[in-house]
């Protein structure tokens, strides 16, 4: 039986001018589907079997291809927006036909040339498509323990909670909003440290380093910006979270112990008005 959307092996039934055709093995010689000339492997002949690849074409066809695309059906894959039309957006499969992803399936604003995880699966015309809306194909039974590095991608955002994250592309996280000071986007591909594994199995994420070593990266910010604001940075304790989040990218708690790191190192001085880096 053919499945579209996966890899299977079909044997050569004949040759045309412009391919050959596969035997779908129905006894229906009507059903067997064409392999085009130039995905022909040099030598070949009738009763080789091939690996391909089962796709629609333009015309809604099925055809093969020995190609390898990003993904098979029912596989979470991380592709490119290649066009966006009236009726939704193409994703860069590997393949001649871009994977068509609807309108419907968006669940939120895609870009073009930016990268989305999505979902593979199949219309009710029997066609390739996508959808952005992943969750429920994500597992928690991740291999991770506590302050462990992984790598994911943000796959939806909630002001009141956070950005959800596919570690690995098949693990549930989330970077809880209280951990994260950068704008995080649908399709960021991100670096984390998991700093809980819940009783459910989900992780929950960082992208920020141990405190210790989030303390080095903090004084670094603070000594880069009062270089950058004409060694003057007009930060202190007394700032506001909004301030402080604004200019350096993290946390008023973040920015006292860095601060109070370099007060101690006697590498800046603070004034009520804010920082001023020591010379020597």
């Amino acid at each position: 039986m053919i499945e579209i959307g996966k890899f299977q092996n079909l044997k050569i039934a004949n040759f045309t001018s412009f391919g050959a055709y596969l035997d779908a093995e129905t006894g229906v010689r009507h059903d067997n589907i064409l392999l085009p000339v130039k995905q022909l492997p040099e030598g070949a002949k009738v009763g080789d079997e091939l690996e391909v690849f089962i796709y629609r074409d333009s015309e809604e066809r099925l055809i093969a291809t020995t190609r390898k695309p990003f993904a098979q059906l029912g596989e979470l894959a991380y592709l490119k927006v290649n066009a966006k039309t009236k009726i939704g957006a193409f994703l860069d499969l590997g393949l001649e036909r871009g994977l068509f992803l609807p309108f419907k399936e968006q669940k939120y604003p895609i870009q073009m040339g930016k990268h989305y995880l999505v979902k593979v699966y199949l219309d009710k015309s029997q066609r390739l498509s996508a959808t952005t809306q992943i969750y429920e194909y994500l597992s928690a039974d991740a291999p991770y323990q506590k302050n462990d590095k992984v790598i994911g991608i943000v796959y939806s955002v909630n002001p009141e909670m956070g950005a959800f994250v596919a570690v690995d592309n098949k693990y549930m996280g989330l970077i809880p909003n209280n951990e994260y000071f950068t704008d995080l986007k649908e399709g960021d591909q991100v670096e984390a440290r998991v700093i809980r594994v819940r009783e459910d199995g989900k992780l929950d994420l960082s992208p920020r380093e141990l405190s210790h070593l989030q303390r080095d990266n903090d004084t670094v910010k603070i000594l880069e910006g009062i270089k950058n604001y004409g060694g003057f940075l007009a930060l202190n304790d007394k700032s506001s979270p909004i301030e402080i989040e604004s200019r350096l990218h993290m946390s008023k708690a973040a920015f006292k112990r860095a601060v109070g790191k370099l007060l101690k190192e006697n590498k800046v001085e603070q004034t009520e008005g804010g920082l001023r880096e020591i010379e020597f």
